[in-house]
Protein backbone atom coordinates (compact mmCIF):
# COMPACT_ATOMS: atom_id res chain seq x y z
CA UNK A 1 0.00 0.00 0.00
CA UNK A 2 1.54 3.28 -1.09
CA UNK A 3 0.59 6.87 0.37
CA UNK A 4 -2.48 8.13 0.33
CA UNK A 5 -2.45 11.89 1.31
CA UNK A 6 -4.49 14.63 1.97
CA UNK A 7 -2.54 17.66 0.48
CA UNK A 8 -4.98 20.64 1.83
CA UNK A 9 -3.68 20.31 5.34
CA UNK A 10 -3.67 18.62 8.79
CA UNK A 11 -4.77 20.09 12.22
CA UNK A 12 -4.23 23.52 10.54
CA UNK A 13 -1.02 23.14 9.39
CA UNK A 14 0.43 22.93 5.32
CA UNK A 15 1.96 20.16 4.43
CA UNK A 16 6.11 21.00 3.94
CA UNK A 17 6.83 20.72 0.18
CA UNK A 18 9.38 17.12 1.66
CA UNK A 19 6.57 15.09 2.28
CA UNK A 20 4.64 16.44 -0.29
CA UNK A 21 7.57 15.26 -2.94
CA UNK A 22 8.08 11.71 -1.02
CA UNK A 23 4.41 11.03 -1.14
CA UNK A 24 3.83 11.95 -4.75
CA UNK A 25 7.20 10.40 -6.36
CA UNK A 26 6.04 7.17 -4.03
CA UNK A 27 9.21 7.42 -2.08
CA UNK A 28 9.44 5.54 1.17
CA UNK A 29 10.43 7.34 4.15
CA UNK A 30 13.20 4.11 4.16
CA UNK A 31 14.38 5.30 0.94
CA UNK A 32 14.59 9.05 1.20
CA UNK A 33 16.54 11.43 -0.65
CA UNK A 34 17.96 12.92 2.33
CA UNK A 35 20.67 11.07 4.33
CA UNK A 36 19.45 9.36 7.02
CA UNK A 37 20.20 11.36 10.75
CA UNK A 38 20.20 14.40 8.64
CA UNK A 39 18.14 17.18 10.14
CA UNK A 40 16.11 17.15 6.89
CA UNK A 41 15.20 13.61 7.22
CA UNK A 42 14.81 13.70 11.08
CA UNK A 43 11.73 16.03 10.65
CA UNK A 44 10.56 14.42 7.33
CA UNK A 45 10.06 11.39 10.15
CA UNK A 46 8.15 13.39 12.57
CA UNK A 47 6.25 15.07 10.41
CA UNK A 48 5.10 11.36 8.57
CA UNK A 49 4.47 10.25 12.62
CA UNK A 50 2.27 13.26 12.90
CA UNK A 51 0.31 12.82 9.61
CA UNK A 52 -0.24 9.19 10.15
CA UNK A 53 -1.25 9.16 13.53
CA UNK A 54 -3.91 12.11 12.58
CA UNK A 55 -5.32 9.81 9.60
CA UNK A 56 -3.86 11.60 7.05
CA UNK A 57 -1.73 9.62 5.33
CA UNK A 58 -1.60 5.61 4.75
CA UNK A 59 2.28 3.99 5.74
CA UNK A 60 3.79 0.86 4.49
CA UNK A 61 4.78 -1.72 7.20
CA UNK A 62 8.14 -1.16 6.98
CA UNK A 63 7.25 2.65 7.58
CA UNK A 64 4.93 2.21 10.10
CA UNK A 65 7.58 0.21 11.94
CA UNK A 66 9.87 3.16 11.69
CA UNK A 67 7.81 5.60 12.96
CA UNK A 68 7.14 3.19 15.93
CA UNK A 69 10.73 3.64 16.99
CA UNK A 70 11.85 6.84 18.61
CA UNK A 71 13.41 8.19 15.38
CA UNK A 72 13.76 12.17 15.34
CA UNK A 73 12.63 12.37 19.45
CA UNK A 74 15.38 13.79 21.22
CA UNK A 75 16.19 13.73 24.81
CA UNK A 76 18.51 14.89 27.31
CA UNK A 77 21.52 13.12 28.54
CA UNK A 78 23.93 14.32 31.02
CA UNK A 79 22.76 18.14 30.00
CA UNK A 80 23.34 17.17 26.38
CA UNK A 81 20.16 16.74 23.74
CA UNK A 82 20.73 13.65 22.20
CA UNK A 83 19.00 11.48 19.47
CA UNK A 84 16.84 8.69 21.19
CA UNK A 85 16.97 6.51 18.30
CA UNK A 86 18.41 6.22 14.78
CA UNK A 87 17.96 2.46 13.13
CA UNK A 88 20.68 1.88 10.31
CA UNK A 89 23.34 3.72 11.57
CA UNK A 90 26.68 2.40 12.63
CA UNK A 91 28.10 3.46 15.47
CA UNK A 92 31.74 5.13 14.96
CA UNK A 93 32.98 4.48 18.25
CA UNK A 94 34.24 0.97 19.44
CA UNK A 95 33.06 -0.16 22.22
CA UNK A 96 35.72 -2.83 23.19
CA UNK A 97 35.59 -5.09 25.72
CA UNK A 98 37.21 -8.76 27.45
CA UNK A 99 34.94 -11.64 26.68
CA UNK A 100 36.79 -14.70 28.06
CA UNK A 101 40.43 -13.08 27.65
CA UNK A 102 39.71 -11.75 24.35
CA UNK A 103 38.78 -8.31 23.36
CA UNK A 104 36.06 -7.83 21.48
CA UNK A 105 33.66 -5.23 20.13
CA UNK A 106 30.25 -4.50 21.50
CA UNK A 107 27.21 -4.50 19.65
CA UNK A 108 28.87 -5.09 15.92
CA UNK A 109 27.29 -8.06 14.89
CA UNK A 110 29.39 -10.58 12.83
CA UNK A 111 28.73 -13.43 10.47
CA UNK A 112 30.19 -16.99 12.36
CA UNK A 113 31.20 -19.11 9.18
CA UNK A 114 31.61 -22.24 11.56
CA UNK A 115 29.35 -21.04 14.38
CA UNK A 116 26.22 -22.72 15.44
CA UNK A 117 24.25 -19.74 14.64
CA UNK A 118 24.80 -17.67 11.22
CA UNK A 119 25.73 -14.20 13.07
CA UNK A 120 26.61 -13.58 16.65
CA UNK A 121 27.43 -10.48 18.60
CA UNK A 122 29.22 -9.43 21.89
CA UNK A 123 26.93 -7.19 24.24
CA UNK A 124 26.07 -6.75 27.99
CA UNK A 125 23.25 -8.67 30.12
CA UNK A 126 21.32 -7.17 32.27
CA UNK A 127 23.94 -7.53 34.76
CA UNK A 128 26.40 -6.16 33.16
CA UNK A 129 28.25 -9.07 32.49
CA UNK A 130 29.62 -9.15 28.56
CA UNK A 131 28.53 -12.03 26.94
CA UNK A 132 28.23 -13.77 22.97
CA UNK A 133 24.75 -13.72 21.47
CA UNK A 134 24.16 -16.00 18.39
CA UNK A 135 21.21 -15.33 16.44
CA UNK A 136 20.33 -16.28 12.99
CA UNK A 137 20.13 -19.86 10.74
CA UNK A 138 22.71 -21.20 9.12
CA UNK A 139 21.70 -21.88 5.69
CA UNK A 140 18.82 -19.75 5.74
CA UNK A 141 18.60 -16.30 4.00
CA UNK A 142 17.77 -12.53 5.38
CA UNK A 143 14.69 -11.88 3.03
CA UNK A 144 13.48 -8.63 4.52
CA UNK A 145 13.30 -6.93 1.12
CA UNK A 146 10.43 -8.99 0.35
CA UNK A 147 7.55 -6.92 1.98
CA UNK A 148 5.14 -10.50 2.22
CA UNK A 149 7.92 -12.53 3.88
CA UNK A 150 8.87 -9.78 6.23
CA UNK A 151 5.47 -9.37 7.35
CA UNK A 152 5.67 -13.53 8.33
CA UNK A 153 8.75 -12.95 9.97
CA UNK A 154 7.91 -9.87 12.26
CA UNK A 155 4.99 -12.13 13.22
CA UNK A 156 6.79 -15.17 13.71
CA UNK A 157 9.35 -13.51 16.31
CA UNK A 158 6.92 -11.33 18.02
CA UNK A 159 8.84 -8.28 16.28
CA UNK A 160 6.70 -5.35 17.78
CA UNK A 161 8.43 -6.27 21.17
CA UNK A 162 11.13 -7.91 20.43
CA UNK A 163 12.79 -8.11 24.15
CA UNK A 164 16.38 -6.67 25.59
CA UNK A 165 19.36 -6.66 23.71
CA UNK A 166 21.03 -9.54 25.32
CA UNK A 167 18.73 -11.55 23.77
CA UNK A 168 18.59 -13.45 20.07
CA UNK A 169 15.56 -12.14 19.01
CA UNK A 170 16.30 -8.52 19.52
CA UNK A 171 19.14 -9.21 17.17
CA UNK A 172 17.23 -10.80 14.37
CA UNK A 173 14.73 -8.53 14.46
CA UNK A 174 16.93 -5.84 14.54
CA UNK A 175 19.14 -7.39 11.82
CA UNK A 176 18.47 -4.71 9.19
CA UNK A 177 20.44 -1.93 11.11
CA UNK A 178 23.49 -3.61 10.83
CA UNK A 179 23.25 -4.61 7.23
CA UNK A 180 26.68 -3.02 5.78
CA UNK A 181 28.37 -5.10 9.07
CA UNK A 182 26.66 -8.30 8.13
CA UNK A 183 26.93 -7.51 4.28
CA UNK A 184 22.74 -8.54 3.58
CA UNK A 185 21.94 -7.15 0.61
CA UNK A 186 19.08 -4.67 1.95
CA UNK A 187 19.00 -2.49 4.84
CA UNK A 188 14.97 -2.52 4.58
CA UNK A 189 13.78 -3.42 8.49
CA UNK A 190 11.70 -7.15 8.82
Amino acid sequence: MRHIFEYENFEGKQISEDLAYHTENGISLLESVFRIESESWLSLVNEAREAFHSGQINLTDDEIWLIGTDVGQKGIYEGVEVLLDVPFVEVDEINEAQYRGKKVNLNRPFRTPSGPRKFAVYTKNEKGNIVKVGFGEPGMRVNNADPKKSRSFRKRMRCETPGPKWKPRWWSCNVGRYAKLLSLSSSRPW
